[in-house]
């Protein structure tokens, strides 16, 4: 048993399902896709269908916030997104019914007609609640920009 769990969690780090009853990474990639979008895209529709009532933001000022918090955040007057792609993604299966997401974003946009760009380094955590894929826990973790030298 002890020689099980190193090699599941290596597996898991590598993408792989750790073991067979697992979400497979596929799923995981779809879900966390469509959860991007909707941010992104600013689909408020979407993220109230993809947030679990009981969600968790730790924001990139390491402070706690509350679903309705990190849905009401993508709408303020002004606020504007470009598509940006996650970088150095990883899945890490939890079972058949949870995962991890994360990876690095540059989130980049405007505020109110000023551009802005920030290196996110994100963790989603997602489950399946009543046969439902949803985020249950973010966190965002802003990365400071290389020192000049």
């Amino acid at each position: 048993m002890r020689a099980v769990l190193p090699l599941a969690a290596a597996a898991s780090l590598l993408g792989a399902p750790a073991l067979a009853n697992d979400v497979s990474v596929e799923t995981l990639r779809e879900i966390a896709d469509r959860f991007d979008r909707a941010q992104i895209g600013q689909d408020r529709a979407t993220l109230e269908r993809m947030t679990a009532a009981d969600f968790i933001l730790i924001g990139t000022d390491g402070t706690r916030q509350s679903r309705r918090q990190f849905i009401d955040d993508y709408f303020e007057p002004g606020l504007r997104f470009e598509i940006t792609l996650p970088e150095d993604r990883y899945f890490i299966p939890l079972g058949p019914d949870a995962g991890i997401v994360g990876g690095d974003v540059v989130m980049r946009g405007t505020s109110n007609g000023t551009s802005f760009a920030s290196r996110i380094r994100f963790s989603d955590t997602f489950r399946r609640i009543n046969g439902e894929w949803v985020a249950v826990h973010v966190q965002a973790t802003r990365v400071p920009p290389p020192a000049a030298q």
